[in-house]
Formats: C-alpha cells, structure tokens, sequence
C-alpha cells in the first residue's frame, strides 16, 4: 500500500489519482467500444464519459460535505479542503448530468444510461485499487487471517489489522462489470441495465458497510449514510426494472394484436 506511486521532478503521481484516472480511461474505451457494437453515436460518448465524470466528482464532494454537516459548520475550510467523498453522490450526479446532456442532445436517455452503467462499475473497480494504495474507505479492525495492516497511511489507522473493505469492494465491481455486460447482451428493453446496476451495487454497498471502519462517512440512524441511501436506490432500480419489462410487454403485445 503506497499512494505515492513515482516523482518526476516536484510533481508526484498518487496512486488514488492514477487509478481514477485508469478508471476513466476504461470507461471511455469500454463504452465506445460497445457503442460501436451497438451502433449507437460514438461522438457523444467522450462527452458524456468527460461531463458525467465532472458531475459525478462534484457531486460526490457536495454529498460529503452533506454527510459532514456539524464538522462543515465547525471548520468549513478544512472540510471543503479535505479529500473526502461519497460514491453515491457521484453515482446519483453522474446520472443527472447523463440525464441533461441526452436531453440537450435529444438522445434517448435509456439506451445510454444502459450504455455507460457498466463502465462505471468498471471504473469504480479500479477506484477501489486507488482507495487501497491511499489507505482510505477502510475496514474495521480484525484478528481474521484475510486481514491489512497500513504503515503508512493519511487515512486509515497504522499498524492496526484491518478487513480489506477496498479489496472486496473492488472485486464486488468488478463482478458487477461482467455481470452487467451479461445483462446488457440479454436484455428484452432499455433501462434493464441501468435498473440491474441499482439493484446490484445498492445491496452489496449495504452490505460492505458493515464491514467498513471510517466513521467520517456519516450515519442515519442505526446505519451508515451510504445504507440509507441504498435503500432508496434499490427501490428505485426495482422500478425501473418493473416500468421497462411492463413496457416492453405492452409493446409486445401491441406488436402480436396488430399482426393478428
């Protein structure tokens, strides 16, 4: 576990930023790629890779600044200086801006919302690696053989053994990403992507938060910030996948009457 990765004359290369920045990469190529399969319009995939990105990342800090309230009103300036963030405000973000820019371009929405979800499981894989180089998002203390101990780390506690909450992560997304390519190659309507990833991410988040040991990430109540939120967006892929196979059905059948 080393953040800093090389130097090259003053400038230092972190592993988080390099790794988000593989990330991205990899969404971008994956997405264009699949895009051209599906003979979709490539020329908007960049800008949507590059637009999602900055609303997501704004987003995700806007959400921890939510989540970080007392502290925010507090120290303001060490909390916005700071270089914390929380996923499902990137997630909930990037879809908006996915949202606005299809409608600005007059793009159906749902055809790329399926498009690019499997990217951002993609990406967020490799996020996960970066989270581990940097020793953050970590997990409880453990006496468990499976365990990590940082040395040193600005972020998770040193010379303590921890679950690797990064690692699992990391290894749940990037399942998450072959699955949703299974889907996606099976799917009956638009939206069965997008409502899989909901429902998939939200209930191995909750999950993984059990196990995760950084309380700067906030809480409702009994659970963890990024557990209450992943309730209401497994709720909300449940519909979406409910809405688009009724829909497809209907249109089914619509198609079988008018041949009758």
């Amino acid at each position: 576990m080393h953040n800093e990765l090389l130097h090259i004359g003053p400038l230092t290369v972190y592993g988080y930023g390099f790794m988000i920045a593989i990330g991205v990469l990899a969404a971008w190529f994956v997405a264009e790629q699949r895009a051209r399969k599906l003979k979709l319009a490539c020329e908007h995939i960049f800008y949507l890779v590059v637009w999602c990105a900055i609303g997501g990342f704004t987003s995700a800090k806007i959400l921890f600044w939510i989540t970080n309230w007392r502290e925010f009103l507090q120290n303001p300036r060490q909390i916005i200086g700071s270089d914390g963030f929380v996923v499902y405000g990137g997630i909930i973000g990037g879809i908006l801006v996915g949202w606005l820019y299809c409608r600005i371009k007059k793009l159906k929405f749902l055809e790329y919302f399926d498009l690019m979800m499997p990217s951002i499981a993609l990406a967020q894989g490799f996020g996960r690696i970066g989270c581990f180089l940097a020793g953050c998002c970590y997990g409880k203390e453990t006496s468990g053989p499976l365990a990590v101990t940082f040395t040193n780390s600005d972020f998770a506690p040193n010379n303590v053994a921890l679950i690797p909450t990064q690692i699992y992560s990391g290894f749940l997304d990037f399942a998450h990403f072959l699955l949703l390519l299974y889907v996606a190659k099976h799917k009956k309507a638009d939206g069965q992507v997008a409502a899989c990833y909901l429902i998939f991410y939200s209930i191995g988040r909750f999950v993984i938060e059990f196990f995760r040991g950084d309380i700067e990430r906030g809480s409702v109540g009994v659970l963890s910030t990024s557990q209450f939120i992943s309730i209401f967006t497994t709720v909300a892929g449940i519909i979406l996948l409910l809405t688009v196979v009724k829909k497809q059905k209907q249109e089914a059948n619509i198609s079988l009457n008018s041949k009758g």
